[in-house]
């Protein structure tokens, strides 16, 4: 999701703005686990899982960890951390899914932040977190390796980086752009464009750029028996990963 704005500045150099008037438009129908987020839905449980676990093996438990949700949307990842115990601030671009996050956060008693604000903003104010997630956004930012860096300069020393995306191989254009969009309409037409999807071997050589390092990878495999996905060795359409930023010297 198109990650950053804030209403009274510029928009940033990498969001879309055609990226965020896609999201905007579907501020609505973001909790509707049959709508057009239903690829998001099924496959909410497993990215947060296979978070957790890895947050929980860095910091010993969730509860208290400053973490920040790029691309937050309405709120689908947030909630799950901050159910975990996450410390969570979301931001997105799109201030429709920003207001349907915030009502719907409310509506369930949950404590966490909301805003349409900017990456660059929280790193100009010299803001730091111990976790980010950009969940399914960086296939739409304008300059992915610009972007991560921008992240790496958000972690704190030692801190951790989920990225989760789209392959660009032929599988995932049969599978994530014609089937998903075209054949069983699971995404609006024009959700993904192909040509922007980024391979591991590219999410880690921007890492690598950015002084970040990637820990873990995993594919983002459908479990039709369950009703969602699972991790799995699979990385040819849907994968996840782990960077991390060096620990500060002694």
């Amino acid at each position: 999701m198109p990650y950053s704005l804030t209403p009274t500045m510029t928009q940033p150099a990498s969001v879309s703005a055609r990226e965020i008037e896609k999201f905007d438009s579907l501020a609505a129908q973001w909790w509707d686990p049959k709508g057009p987020m239903r690829p998001l839905h099924a496959m909410n449980p497993a990215r947060s899982r296979w978070i957790l676990e890895r947050i929980g093996r860095r910091f010993g438990t969730a509860h208290g960890v400053r973490l920040l949700d790029i691309g937050c949307g309405a709120g689908l990842l947030s909630e799950s951390l901050a159910r975990a115990g996450c410390d969570v601030l979301g931001i997105d671009a799109a201030p429709g899914p920003i207001a349907a996050a915030t009502a719907h956060a409310a509506a369930q008693g949950l404590n966490l932040t909301y805003r349409a604000d900017s990456a660059e903003t929280l790193l100009a104010q010299g803001q730091r977190f111990a976790v980010i997630t950009a969940l399914e956004v960086i296939e739409h930012v304008t300059d992915p390796a610009a972007f991560i860096a921008m992240l790496a300069g958000l972690l704190e020393p030692g801190g951790l980086l989920f990225i989760s995306t789209l392959n660009r191989t032929r599988r995932s254009y049969l599978v994530a752009k014609l089937g998903a969009e075209y054949l069983l309409r699971l995404l609006p037409v024009g959700t993904h464009d192909w040509q922007a999807f980024i391979t591991p071997a590219e999410l880690a050589g921007h890492c690598r750029a950015a002084g970040l390092h990637v820990d873990d990878l995993a594919g983002l495999t459908p479990a039709p028996l369950a009703g969602g996905f699972r991790a799995s060795r699979d990385l040819s359409v849907n994968y996840i990963a782990l960077a991390c930023a060096p620990q500060a010297a002694r």
